[in-house]
């Protein structure tokens, strides 16, 4: 037998040995978009216009696309509002919107770009993934004719929608996602008639897609994970940060662990909107995350995920959110309480008055346990233990059921439950748990200056939220953030 011979079982054992290893894992990657707006009008501008806007923001999704295959991604995420931008009436976004077919018709516009008419932006898109072999995410508008035979049907004549497309790296349309929780303010688009779940197959993981506002209900963002068993979610947002609990990284990465999935969030970026954050979230913590309210930069973000997070040995077990919290007796303090707003909602406060202790607070069908103790317990800075149970939203409103531990902006009390982004203090230890009445809680720990703090916090199997080692840096916020989607309100506008 020659040599080589020899060798080629070995060989071809090693070969298959990678390609096992490499589906296990794959590198992804988002971007977080500086967006070119157009300019503020009500009426509709030439096609040529809209096209030429559109562009200008493609071509900085194309070197972001090009690098990120660069280095190895499978798959990009931009952001939602990431090709043409806002500041638009139902009439001045028509130009920007392109009929996109449904992907049964298996169809790429790189190479077939006129067969559903006009769509210069799903060609550059398919030529994008195509030429640099890799699935592009993107958000754009669909437009759909419809007429009288249809009781719903607009007075113009079209729905309007903001859509999710996915290409493959053929470039073929393989997604297709209309936004079925849009956010106030999005009047140029309409609903839905029905929540759409969408998935994708890849060799490295079955996906789901979902854009912003989504995120914060049963459907489509549950359904997906929980009966269509996705391995990750793609994600396209233009979410504007609302301290304590709803900025971005802090939020997404919290949902990513409380779902158990992978979640690759990409971000608009405008610091006049308050908006920024983008990540790679994983069950067990974040593998990329990205906050810059400083500058009007974009970012490229990669990482290595875990194709299939649930068959992981390190995938965390199931957890019963309100066990250790309906096991004892309340702490004491729990009279000593006062009411103050988060935004609009309601809670039920304590203030921290030493070093250590045990605390708590309750509201509604909720009591909130902690156990803590600061490294120093400082004059300047007040932090308080916060209860709420009760719909929030003015136009939408939807139940949330909230524990957190809370630095308050200053020592006078009336301002606790105000955005704070920087803090001094640390924690020797934090353990925070809640009577919660749902299976769907989030666990969040944000430090000053607005960052995670991965690896530094667990979750027990009986549902509290605890410290490892103390905290590293100075703490905002420690939170179990619970969603009640049964106890939501129907939707007034749909």
């Amino acid at each position: 037998m020659l040599p080589s011979q020899a060798l080629l079982p070995a060989v071809m054992f090693a070969l298959t040995a990678l390609q096992a290893l490499a589906a296990h894992t794959f590198t992804a990657a988002v971007y977080e978009h500086a967006v070119i707006l157009p300019d503020a009008t009500e009426e509709p501008v030439p096609a040529s216009d809209a096209l030429a806007l559109m562009n200008k923001n493609m071509d900085v999704l194309e070197g972001a696309i090009k690098e990120a295959a660069r280095q190895g991604a499978r798959i990009i995420v931009t952001p939602e509002d990431g090709i043409y931008g806002w500041r638009f009436t139902r009439e001045s976004i028509y130009p920007y919107l392109e009929d996109i077919p449904d992907p049964v018709v298996t169809w790429i516009p790189c190479t077939d770009p006129s067969r559903f008419g006009a769509a210069p932006v799903q060609e550059r898109l398919s030529c994008m993934a195509r030429n640099n072999s890799i699935y592009v995410v993107a958000n754009i508008g669909d437009k759909k004719p419809c007429d009288s035979s249809d009781p719903s049907c607009p007075r113009d004549g079209r729905y309007q929608y903001n859509t999710d497309v996915v290409f493959d790296p053929q470039g073929k349309l393989v997604a297709r996602y209309h936004k079925y929780n849009l956010f106030r303010g999005e009047t140029q688009f309409n609903y839905p008639k029905e929540p759409e779940a969408v998935t994708f197959e890849t060799p490295f993981g079955k996906f789901g897609i979902f854009t912003c506002f989504d995120i914060l209900f049963y459907e489509p963002a549950v359904v997906l994970v929980s009966k269509m068993q996705v391995d990750t979610v793609v994600f396209p947002t233009a979410w504007m940060n609302v301290l304590p609990f709803l900025t971005a990284i802090e939020f997404h990465s919290a949902w990513a662990m409380g779902m158990g999935v992978n979640l690759l969030s990409a971000n608009t970026h405008n610091t006049s909107k308050a908006m920024t954050g983008s990540g790679l979230f994983t069950p067990e913590g974040p593998a990329a995350s990205h906050y810059d309210s400083a500058t009007e930069e974009g970012r490229l973000l990669l990482a290595e995920l875990r194709a299939h997070p649930r068959l992981s040995p390190t995938y965390p077990p199931a957890i019963n959110w309100s066990l250790y919290a309906t096991s004892i007796k309340k702490f004491p303090e729990e009279n000593n309480t006062f009411l103050g707003a988060v935004r609009k909602d309601i809670f039920t406060f304590s203030k921290l008055r030493n070093k250590d202790g045990n605390y708590t607070v309750c509201q509604g069908d909720l009591c909130c346990h902690l156990a803590y103790q600061m490294s120093k317990k400082r004059k300047d800075e007040v932090y308080v233990l916060g209860a709420f149970d009760g719909l929030h939203g003015s136009l939408i409103k939807y139940h949330w059921q909230i524990c957190t531990l809370l630095k308050c902006p200053s020592t006078n009390l009336s301002t606790c439950g105000q955005p704070v982004e920087t803090a001094q203090t640390k924690f020797e230890m934090f353990s925070l748990g809640g009577t919660f009445g749902t299976s769907y809680v989030f666990p969040e720990v944000l430090y000053s200056g607005v960052q995670l703090a991965p690896g530094e916090f667990e979750v027990l199997h009986d549902g509290r939220l605890k410290s490892k080692h103390g905290t590293s840096k100075p703490l905002i916020t420690a939170t179990l953030f619970g969603r009640l989607y049964e106890k939501d309100q129907p939707h007034p506008l749909r």
